[in-house]
């Protein structure tokens, strides 16, 4: 038994342990970066020989779906809360973070009225027998906390989307504004080159293409096309965005040439973007002073003051 012991904690067996994991992790390595590689290439050429193409397999997600959106239109159809006051502006700000179905609005009031009883209900009960040594004061100010940040949370997750998708559309924009320069000199109505700006766009920008898509559809069959360009200034709450919409409709009231007040529009977008970008590089400097005096500067401190201290101490503690 003692040689057993010895042998299995000895310096040789864990060198061949350890040699045993490294070779098991280097197969693992290999098997998940080749052989993972080769079957589904196996398996799309299987399908392409006998064109086989089996049915997607919905997930338990997406099947509990539909039943949780007629559970939520239900609920709010009985509460009547689809003709409340405050339905536009959540649709706003849906339709800004580029959702625009009905359902994406049913779920999104649904989550404001079931994220707080849940959290009255599942989180502040655990919560306040956590917090028993506290004021009630206390424990009642954290419980409201809890409710209200489940109130908020929707609109904080559209909030941050939308924020996400009217950045990737001003970056872009320009370059839209370029390609319907390119167009309306070719000839386009402005329907028609809007959907060809969408279609080219689709890959590198499809935030933008997809506005632009809704707009040249709105223009084909609102009645006022002006309606359908103040629906895009307020769908893509940008300063940009509003001077473009301004720029097309005073093209289409007064008759201007489009193709010549869209090159002013789009050089003096291209300037301004020149110069956000300078003043964030003018603001580097005083953004880089608190990293610096936070991180480097005590280290530089240890440094250069450490040996002196040391030799100090050293001095102290003979005397």
């Amino acid at each position: 038994m003692n040689r057993l012991a010895d042998f299995l904690t000895g310096p040789e067996t864990l060198a061949w342990l350890a040699g045993a994991l490294n070779f098991a992790a280097v197969l693992l390595l290999w098997y998940v970066l080749v052989e993972g590689r080769r079957a589904p290439r196996a398996l799309e050429r299987i399908r392409r020989v006998y064109a086989v193409t089996p049915p997607p397999r919905p997930s338990r997600v997406a099947q509990l779906r539909p039943d949780l959106v007629r559970l939520a239109s239900a609920t709010l159809r009985t509460l009547d809360l689809l003709r409340s006051s405050g339905v536009d502006a959540w649709r706003l700000a849906l339709m800004r973070a580029g959702l625009r179905s009905r359902e994406a609005l049913v779920v999104f009031i649904f989550a404001k009225l079931a994220l707080p009883l849940a959290a009255l209900l599942l989180v502040v009960p655990p919560l306040l027998v956590e917090l028993s040594g506290l004021t009630p004061l206390v424990r009642l100010a954290v419980a409201a906390a809890v409710v209200g940040g489940a109130f908020l949370l929707p609109d904080l997750v559209i909030g941050r989307r939308a924020r996400i998708r009217r950045q990737r559309i001003q970056k872009s924009l320009p370059d839209a504004l370029d390609l319907l320069v390119v167009c309306a000199e070719a000839g386009l109505a402005l329907d028609a080159a809007l959907e060809r700006v969408a279609r080219e766009l689709a890959r590198g920008a499809p935030e933008l293409a997809d506005e632009l898509t809704v707009t040249g559809s709105e223009l084909t069959f609102l009645p006022d096309r002006r309606q359908a360009l103040h629906n895009l200034a307020r769908r893509v709450d940008l300063a940009g965005m509003r001077a473009l919409t301004s720029t097309l409709i005073q093209t289409e009231r007064y008759g201007t040439p489009l193709a010549t007040s869209l090159r002013v529009l789009a050089d003096e977008l291209r300037e301004r973007r020149l110069i956000r970008a300078e003043e964030k590089a003018a603001r580097l400097p005083a953004v880089l002073t608190v990293p610096l005096i936070v991180f480097i500067l005590p280290a530089l401190f240890v440094v250069l003051a450490g040996p002196a201290v040391l030799d100090i101490m050293d001095y102290l503690a003979r005397r």
